[in-house]
């Protein structure tokens, strides 16, 4: 089993991320990892905080001479804020300089946060429910990336609206008819949503998405969006229906969920298929190339909690950001008065980093799930362990039914 931790303030000295469970022999490289976080950092709508930071690991341990050895890979993520911070976030000495935060930020965790732990200063919850810690899993991620790689699974994402600004042509619809080339997959997708400032793939709609953030900005005001991630090359049989807690999509669905500000996520088609009739959202199963896969993917490529063999794509949703320069009506928890919502440094928007973010953690739950069904210690034993498994496959089945 994988398991990746994180550990660190927004504001502190690194992020710190452990990663356990991969197999050795398998290529990873500092700058592979370093070209993905800066991809997090990019994006119009974006804060001053990623003008001041250039996110790249320092690799500790796991990796000798550009390969995994089988053993936990850590590494640091250095926080060049920090100098700005150090008599705020100093880790013994409590200077009398440094004002406590009394007034939560609806939207924020900032009074769940100080309820939940019995703290005294808002300060202590805002540092590690930040975003700041989505710096660390996307390193965890770019892990579980390059070793899917080996296996030819590509992972990729686009922004589908920022503001309720939608495409003019729906790509999402292409995606869960199948209407996709040969020579597409998951980071081809990327490649092209990375040309724009905003991660979309249509130019009108990146024009009409800036001059929205830009009126957001004028207002004080914090913009949400759609973000739609792919994986493609995903074999048939990852995940389970025999337990509740082995199914694909229920991991993946936690995955996405756990990005800060992510409301919501489908599968496929997800709250689409609920106004179909069953003859619209069923994918018809034939017969193509002599291997049986499905006409359409309204499911998303995951069915019965098992993956289907075609792209798995999930959708999900992101919340405008909490922290508003024309700030909404709070509480100050010292005179329990109400008073104007505090102002924090932050983005007016951040739903294209998300969109990576969510490659990151697609990523995971996918080699979690491959690694349960083809594990070995070595990359040379999972890769005969999942040829013997593919290669064999549709025989099996015909075999099976003869």
């Amino acid at each position: 089993m994988i398991r990746f931790l994180t550990a660190g303030e927004s504001h502190g000295k690194a992020l710190t991320i452990i990663v356990d469970g991969f197999p050795s022999n398998f290529n990873l490289k500092k700058d592979y990892i370093d070209s993905h976080l800066k991809r997090r950092q990019v994006g119009y709508g974006r804060g001053v905080r990623m003008k001041i930071e250039s996110d790249a690991v320092e690799i500790i341990s796991g990796i000798r001479f550009g390969k995994t050895l089988g053993s936990p890979l850590s590494f640091t993520i250095r926080n060049s804020d920090w100098e700005n911070w150090t008599e705020r976030m100093d880790q013994e000495v409590n200077s009398k300089n440094v004002d406590k935060i009394f007034i939560p930020r609806p939207g924020h965790a900032d009074l769940t946060g100080v309820s939940k732990f019995n703290l005294d200063d808002i300060r202590n919850s805002i540092e590690r429910s930040s975003a700041r810690e989505t710096a660390a899993r996307v390193a965890a991620g770019s892990v579980a990336r390059r070793f899917l790689e080996e296996f030819g699974i590509s992972v990729g994402s686009y922004v589908e609206s920022l503001g309720g600004i939608y495409p003019e042509n729906d790509f999402f619809v292409d995606l869960l008819n199948n209407n996709l080339n040969k020579k597409f997959n998951g980071w081809s997708l990327s490649q092209h949503a990375d040309k724009s400032d905003v991660r979309v793939l249509e130019q009108t709609q990146e024009t009409r998405i800036i001059n929205k953030i830009k009126k957001a900005k004028k207002q004080g005001d914090t913009l949400g969006g759609t973000f739609v991630t792919v994986a493609t090359g995903v074999p048939v049989g990852l995940g389970s229906f025999t337990q509740y807690d082995l199914k694909l999509n229920a991991e993946i669905a936690h995955s996405i969920m756990s990005i800060n500000a992510v409301k919501g996520v489908e599968i496929g088609g997800g709250f689409i298929c609920s106004d179909l009739f069953g003859s619209e959202n069923h994918d018809e199963i034939i017969l193509k190339d002599n291997i049986l896969t499905r006409k359409t993917n309204m499911a998303g490529g995951i069915e019965g909690g098992i993956s289907t063999g075609l792209p798995v794509i999930v959708r999900g949703s992101m919340k405008p950001i909490a922290t508003l320069m024309n700030p909404l009506t709070s509480v100050d928890l010292h005179t329990m008065k109400h008073i104007e919502s505090r102002r924090e440094r932050s983005d007016f928007t951040a739903v294209p980093a998300c969109a990576v973010i969510a490659e990151s953690m697609l990523a995971w739950s996918l080699a979690k799930y491959f690694l349960i069904k083809f594990g070995g210690d070595s990359l040379e034993e999972i890769k005969d362990n999942y040829n013997s498994y593919t290669k064999k496959l549709q025989s099996r089945i015909r075999k099976n039914f003869k």
